[in-house]
């Protein structure tokens, strides 16, 4: 079991939302890694400027995750928002364009563990994430959104699929290149 949880293992993971059930559950759920808390914006934008984090859980309402989202990004944090009330293509976008590397209905958080360290998985591979989990959610979204919800901005997510596409091409090219094979990236 250890080995299915080995992206989330001994993760300092930040995790925020208004309501302290929620916030409960997360650390009940993420058990092998080490969750801090926030349940305010205030309070969350101080963890993320002065703390250091693998792994950031933002809501949307309620604490101004998406003005998280962005501190999160700027500071380098991968950050998943996780949302009920929010739950709607609009926010689904604004989290896609402010760099979220996911973007997870409440309706999920049992199986919170399992959806994050396929996503980190996915990331550590050099695979988008975002794939992953239209993979994995998208007849959620086809459900609750309706089947043709992508076709009012069908540009955006033209561009988007092409841009996962490019992204995972020139991470492969780089991966092979032998002049940065011995520079980390």
């Amino acid at each position: 079991m250890a080995d299915k949880k080995a992206h989330l293992d001994g993760k300092r993971i930040l995790a925020v939302d208004d309501e302290a059930d929620i916030l409960e559950t997360i650390e009940d759920i993420l058990d092998m890694a080490d969750v801090d808390g926030a349940r305010d914006y205030a309070g969350a934008s101080e963890k993320i400027r002065n703390g250091s984090y693998d792994l950031a859980i933002l809501d949307i309402m309620g604490v101004n995750g998406l003005v998280l989202l962005e501190e999160a990004v700027a500071k380098g944090i991968p950050t998943v928002m996780l949302t009920a009330h929010a739950v709607n293509p609009d926010t689904l976008m604004s989290s896609i364009r402010k760099g979220a590397i996911a973007y997870l209905p409440k309706e999920t958080l049992a199986e919170l563990d399992q959806l994050l360290e396929d996503l980190l998985a996915a990331k550590a591979a050099g695979k988008p994430p975002w794939k992953l989990l239209f993979d994995r959610l998208g007849t959620y979204f086809d459900e609750r959104f309706g089947p043709d919800w992508k076709s009012k901005d069908r540009l955006f997510w033209s561009d988007f699929s092409r841009s996962w596409e490019v992204g995972r091409g020139i991470q492969e090219r780089l991966k092979h290149d032998k002049r940065l094979a011995d520079k980390g990236i």
